[in-house]
C-alpha cells in the first residue's frame, strides 16, 4: 500500500524543480561565495539574486532579508536581539507559540533578562486582542510582542495588522513567527507593521536547513553568530549556497500557484471535516477550524477509548503519516502544550492532519475509512 502523507505542517516533499536548480551548487559550482576570483563571485551573485527574488515576493527590501538555518534560528535571533539590542525588558507572548519562541522567552525570563507575560486566548484558540491591549497599556518597560501568524498545530490565523498597529501605538517591537504562512499566504511586508518575521523553505516544498529572517530596515541589531562578514555582517559562516538557491526557487513556485493551491487544499480540508462528521460520532475540531484558519492544517479530536489511544501508532502501521497532539499522554511524550491551552480535555485524543498540493480526496477517503475502524 502506498504511503499517505498528511503531515505537511512538519515538513514537505522537496519539489523536483527545486532540487534541479540546487544541483549545480552541489556539483560544479562549489566555489566559496566569499572568494574574490570569478568562480566565487558567481556564487555570491546567485545568493544576491535569490535575496532579491525573495524580497520582491514578500514586498520587502533585499537588505531586509537575511538567510538563516531555519525558523528556529530566525526566531531566536529576533527575540534575543530585541532584549539585548533594542532594550525590551518585557515580553508578551501566547501559551501556544512554537517551542522556538516559548523556550527562547522562558530562557530570557529564567536568566532575568526580561519579564514574560502571556496573553489570554479566546475559547476558539485565537489571541484575545483586548487582553493584549491591556497588557501593552500596563507595561512600564519597552515591550517585545511575539505572536505567531498561524498556529502550527491548530492552524488559527492571527490578525497580524491589528497586532502590529497596537504595537505601533504602544511603541512595542513586534516579532511574528510566520513559518507556517510564508509560501502559503500572500505577504506585503512594506505595508505590514512588523519588525521581524521568519520563514523556512521545508514548509513549502523547499530544502531543510534554510530559512529567512526579515528585519525591518528601521531596526538595528547585532549579529547572533560572530566570525565573518557574511549576510552583511549579520550572520557569520559560509553561506548555505544550494539551500539559499533552493529557498528562492521554492518560494517562487509556491507564489505562482498560491491561489489555486489555497483553493485545492482548502477544499480537501473542508471535505475531510465533512467526512469525519458524517462517519465518526463524537468527532471534534480544535481551534477555529471552519473560521480564520490556515487551509493546510486540521486538528481533530476523537473520543478517547482503549482503541483510539493507539490511534497514531495504528495509522502508522497503515502507512498513514499524521502527528499527535493530545492534552495529556502517558510516558515520555508530554502531549501538546497547544491542545492543553485550548482544549484541556483528557477524554479526547488529538490528531493533526496537514495537507499539501500532492494530497487527494481518495487519500482522505482511505484515511476516514481507516479511522472508522480505529475509533
Amino acid at each position: 500500500m502506498n504511503r499517505i502523507y498528511f503531515d505537511n505542517a512538519a515538513t514537505t516533499a522537496i519539489d523536483p524543480q527545486v532540487l534541479s536548480v540546487m544541483m549545480p551548487y552541489l556539483t560544479e559550482k562549489f566555489g566559496n561565495p566569499s572568494s574574490i576570483y570569478s568562480y566565487g563571485r558567481e556564487n555570491r551573485m546567485a545568493i544576491e539574486t535569490a535575496r532579491k527574488s525573495v524580497a520582491k515576493i514578500l514586498n520587502a527590501h533585499p537588505a531586509e532579508i537575511f538567510f538563516t538555518s531555519g525558523g528556529t534560528e530566525s526566531s531566536n535571533t529576533a527575540i534575543i536581539a530585541a532584549v539585548r539590542d533594542l532594550g525590551c525588558k518585557h515580553i508578551i507572548t501566547s501559551p501556544i507559540e512554537h517551542h522556538a519562541v516559548t523556550h527562547s522567552v522562558e530562557h530570557l525570563d529564567n536568566t532575568d533578562s526580561a519579564k514574560v507575560s502571556y496573553v489570554k486566548l479566546l475559547p476558539n484558540g485565537h489571541v484575545d486582542i483586548d487582553d493584549l491591549e491591556k497588557l501593552l497599556a500596563l507595561s512600564e518597560e519597552k515591550t517585545l510582542v511575539t505572536l505567531m501568524h498561524a498556529n502550527n498545530e491548530i492552524g488559527n490565523i492571527l490578525n497580524i495588522h491589528a497586532v502590529g498597529n497596537l504595537c505601533k501605538l504602544y511603541n512595542a517591537i513586534f516579532h511574528s513567527d510566520t513559518v507556517q504562512t510564508i509560501g502559503h499566504f500572500p505577504f506585503d511586508l512594506r505595508n505590514t507593521p512588523v519588525h521581524f518575521v521568519t520563514g523556512a523553505a521545508h514548509k513549502f516544498h523547499g530544502p531543510k536547513g534554510i530559512g529567512i529572517l526579515y528585519i525591518n530596515e528601521n531596526v538595528k541589531i547585532k549579529p547572533f553568530v560572530h566570525g565573518g562578514s557574511q549576510e552583511r555582517n549579520m550572520r557569520a559562516g559560509t553561506e548555505n549556497l544550494y539551500g539559499i538557491v533552493g529557498f528562492a526557487k521554492a518560494l517562487e513556485m509556491a507564489t505562482t500557484t498560491q491561489e489555486e493551491d489555497m483553493a485545492t487544499i482548502g477544499t480537501l480540508k473542508y471535505y475531510m471535516i465533512d467526512e469525519l462528521k458524517k462517519h465518526i460520532p463524537g468527532v471534534g475540531f480544535n481551534g477555529d477550524a471552519l473560521g480564520n484558519s490556515l487551509y493546510t492544517i486540521l486538528s481533530v479530536s476523537f473520543p478517547k477509548t482503549e482503541k483510539s489511544e493507539m490511534i497514531l501508532f495504528n495509522l502508522d502501521i497503515n502507512n498513514i503519516c499524521a502527528s499527535g497532539g493530545s492534552a495529556c499522554t502517558s510516558g515520555a511524550d508530554q502531549g501538546s502544550h497547544v491542545i492543553r491551552a485550548i482544549n484541556n480535555n483528557p477524554n479526547q485524543v488529538t490528531v493533526r492532519f496537514s495537507f499539501s498540493k500532492h494530497n487527494t480526496k481518495e487519500e482522505v477517503d482511505i484515511v476516514v475509512e481507516k479511522l472508522k475502524g480505529l475509533v
